[in-house]
């Protein structure tokens, strides 16, 4: 019998037990991997460029910028093209059915950040049949059951036709994918000059500037250079990067970094003294045993690594069933609530398995090196 064979039988001596430590451990990969996905998701960690800067009003996001700015921004030298866009925000039949819709220059949002978005010159050409046409996310298209070719209606929250109508109405001429999985691919790209068009209010203004700057320039220069373009103007700017950008709109509602540290870290607290009280238990079952394979002559490291294996197969086990229920979960429903499972999760989880099934069969594996023979008889 081999040492894994060994290992594989002493931890399903007691099956009940060994299963119960599994779902234990499952559980705790699944909390971390759900929610490090979320992160990864919605953060855009994966997707988010540090290249693309955001160019919004410093009084906030709401606040529209006059489009003249377009020229005095496209003239910096380390900008390499810029496009705008702006938001219509609104339902689709119930107000709880939210659509993002961000109107902008089809041609100049697929120089700026058409790649990231997995914009094609066939896709943005599509447009050019008819203003009120428009491009979908696939996450959007799959949440809603859209289609090409399919007639939509938006209704606005706030901005309103100049007839008063808030029902803006369009037709899908494409579904765009984005170049990754998280990439943000749950909104509308409408045409701008069909929106400011029909819009009541704030016509010839943006919600924001899109900027790409030059290969090589200095982002972090660049977004205080643009702002210090508008520093004494009626409407200063605030520039960041799409990473800047993201984080700081999740930080308006919650540190969510900070809040799944927390819960993950909860779940391995719990999980170290669960599986650490119940290892010391099972080798406290087994004095006598132990005793008896040190009187045969098995080392007491060789049953410090015995121990050590068994409490790695729970984990590793366990653990492995968590990643692959987040992976399932991911496929079934990460579209639409941005959970994105890469590998550089699963290799952090596999890291995470090893240090905790060393961590909590640390303890139960160095009482049973030291633990004497004589004391071990003595149990029976």
């Amino acid at each position: 019998m081999t040492f894994v064979d060994l290992v594989r039988k002493s931890a399903w001596r007691k099956p009940v037990r060994t299963m119960l430590l599994m779902v234990s451990v499952a559980t705790a990969f699944l909390i971390y991997g759900l929610t490090t996905s979320f992160v990864d998701g919605s953060q855009g960690s994966t997707a988010a460029s540090d290249d693309i800067l955001g160019v919004m009003s410093a009084a906030g996001r709401t606040q529209p910028m006059p489009l003249s700015y377009l020229n005095r921004i496209g003239a910096q030298p380390d900008v390499a093209t810029v496009g705008y866009m702006t938001r219509l925000r609104g339902f689709a039949t119930v107000e709880k059915n939210i659509i993002p819709v961000s109107a902008a220059d089809p041609e100049r949002l697929l120089n700026s950040n058409g790649k990231e978005l997995g914009l094609t010159p066939a896709l943005v050409g599509a447009l050019d049949s008819d203003r009120s046409t428009i491009l979908v996310g696939r996450a959007l298209a799959d949440a809603q059951g859209w289609t090409v070719g399919q007639t939509i209606t938006v209704t606005s929250f706030e901005m309103a036709k100049q007839d008063g109508n808030r029902d803006w109405t369009f037709k899908i001429a494409g579904i765009f994918d984005g170049e990754t999985a998280s990439t943000d691919t749950y909104f509308v790209v409408a045409q701008y000059n069909y929106v400011n068009a029909l819009r009541a209010r704030n016509k010839d203004t943006v919600d924001a500037f899109i900027v790409r700057a030059q290969p090589g320039a200095q982002t972090t220069e660049l977004a205080a250079k643009i702002d210090g373009l508008f520093a004494n103007s009626s409407m200063p700017t605030q520039t960041r990067s799409e990473k800047q950008f993201l984080e700081a709109f999740l930080r308006q509602y919650a540190d969510i970094g900070l809040i799944v540290n927390m819960v993950v870290g909860a779940a391995f607290v719990t999980l170290l003294m669960i599986v650490g009280n119940t290892m010391v238990f099972a080798v406290r079952e087994r004095t006598f045993e132990i005793g008896v394979l040190k009187t045969l002559g098995f080392s007491g490291s060789w049953i410090m690594a015995l121990t050590l294996g068994e409490t790695l197969f729970i984990f590793f086990v366990g653990g492995t069933a968590g990643l692959v229920l987040t992976s399932l979960a991911t496929l079934i429903t990460g579209p639409s609530v941005g959970l994105v499972f890469s590998a550089a999760i699963v290799v952090r989880a596999l890291a995470m398995i090893t240090v905790l099934a060393l961590a909590t069969g640390a303890l139960p594996a160095l009482r049973a090196l030291r633990l004497p023979i004589i004391s071990a008889f003595r149990t029976r």
